[in-house]
């Protein structure tokens, strides 16, 4: 008996009592009604990876539920009865089969909503009812345009619109005042500079030796190795990404090779020696310098309860000198991707690798896009968004600070309020934040 029918089998025979959340994957073809005896306590429900194409209209017995799972199934429509469910907070119906959103299924309590990968042309204006809603994931469907009633969703942080059919952004969507990471690639509005394979040296799978897995995530997975380019030179340590080829909840892969190779270098960005080739199913893949492990990332991905904010240690803590450190060498990044059209679009801790002694990197290129930077003076609004990135990440290493009676305090925390003010176009840029952290370095 396999794990998953075996919980089927459980939940069947009364064994699941009191449980908070449900997870269920077993080819399901309709909706357990067995499920509706954990309605006193069940507050997540994963119905992810089965073969459902529709929900009971009584769901709203379900009176705790808080987080529903439906992705990978066969919905044609966002059901509905969603908007019963009065404490429903996330909703996701990921790589199924919606070409309809109707005004009845958006729950106005909503704060994330994760549709990507479906077949969705239009967006209906109840959406804009949506006052918390912080997450909204719509990568890869048919969208050209967003209703303006968007507007209203004044808390919304995260936007994901890659692999859509945008001729441009909306100026109004750029003027949310909490609008923070957007990803926006895989549309006209933001071509491809080059083909990515052509840009940056090569490098041979068969001069590379593949070693124990570092990490995984949603577009590819990482490996240590070791290359050797001739057999006159010793061998080098290196990390290589091979790359799902799939869609992500950010975009495509190739985008995110691309926005990695435009980058360039710098001292604080992970980098790329090279593109991977001749990889024998034909996988995609960058080979990037090898970071020692005594780097970590500086937090966690966000969790269900945070949204969109990082998790970090409970005992971590940063001394003044490192907090400036990384602030400096951080915005130095932000000010050399935004001088090249590069939004980064996840400039988030979980994407930095630091280490307590000093030294960090910027990765991650999953959310990234492109843009015509303007010659200006004023803030361009996608450099706004990422200021406000910064600010958020700033205030997360003031209030782990272990320093309290130093001057320098009281500007760095005047710095995060102008980073997070509400019009992005009166944040400061990246460069004018570099020369203020600089002049507060000892």
């Amino acid at each position: 008996m396999t794990p998953t029918t075996a919980t089927l089998a459980a939940l069947r025979c009364g064994q699941l009592k009191g449980i908070r959340r449900l997870d269920l994957s077993c080819d399901l073809q309709e909706f357990p009604r067995e499920i509706f005896t954990l309605a006193d306590s069940l507050e997540i429900l994963n119905l992810s990876g089965n073969a459902l194409d529709a929900l009971p209209d009584d769901l709203s017995r379900l009176g705790k539920l808080r987080v529903l799972f439906c992705s990978g199934n066969r919905f044609t429509r966002l059901p509905e009865v969603l908007s019963s469910c009065v404490h429903l907070e996330m909703v996701g119906f990921k790589a199924n089969r919606i070409s309809e959103v109707a005004p009845a299924a958006i729950s106005p309590g909503l704060r994330w909503l994760i549709l990507t990968d479906n077949q969705i042309s239009e967006l209906p204006d109840s959406i804009g009812h949506c006052r918390r809603l912080q997450k909204l994931m719509l990568a890869g469907n048919q969208l050209a345009q967003l209703p303006e009633a968007l507007r209203g969703c004044v808390g919304l942080e995260l936007l994901r619109i890659a692999a859509n059919r945008f001729q441009a952004l909306p100026p109004w969507l750029l003027q949310l005042p909490r609008l923070t990471w957007l990803a926006f690639a895989g549309n006209p509005v933001s071509a491809l500079p080059r083909d990515p394979t052509c840009a940056g040296p090569h490098l041979h799978w068969d001069d590379l030796v593949l070693a124990e897995k570092l990490g995984e995530g949603a577009s590819g997975v990482i490996h240590k190795a070791h290359w050797r380019p001739s057999r006159q030179e010793p061998a080098q340590p290196v990390a290589v990404k091979l790359f799902k080829g799939a869609l992500t909840s950010d975009g495509f892969p190739a985008h995110e090779m691309a926005a990695c190779l435009a980058a360039g270098n710098h001292a604080h960005l992970i980098g790329v020696r090279g593109v991977l080739s001749g990889h024998p199913e034909g996988i995609s893949g960058l080979v990037m310098p090898w970071i020692e492990p005594a780097f970590r990332n500086l937090a966690g991905p966000p969790s269900l309860a945070s949204c969109t904010r990082d998790v970090y240690d409970h005992s971590q803590r940063f001394s003044l000198p490192l907090l400036l450190e990384l602030a400096r060498g951080l915005a130095a990044v932000g000010a050399h991707l935004h001088e090249r059209g590069i939004s980064h679009g996840d400039f988030y801790a979980h994407n930095i690798l630091y280490r307590p002694e000093g030294g960090c990197y910027l990765g991650d290129f999953g959310a990234a896009s492109f843009y015509e930077p303007q010659a200006c003076a004023d803030t361009h609004p996608l450099e706004g968004l990422e200021v406000r990135a910064f600010g958020c990440l700033l205030g997360e290493l003031l209030e782990r600070c272990e320093a309290h009676a130093d001057a320098r305090l009281a500007t760095l925390q005047a710095m995060q309020l102008r980073c997070q003010a509400p019009v992005p176009v009166s944040r400061p840029r990246f460069a004018e934040l570099v020369a203020a952290l600089e002049a507060l370095q000892p």
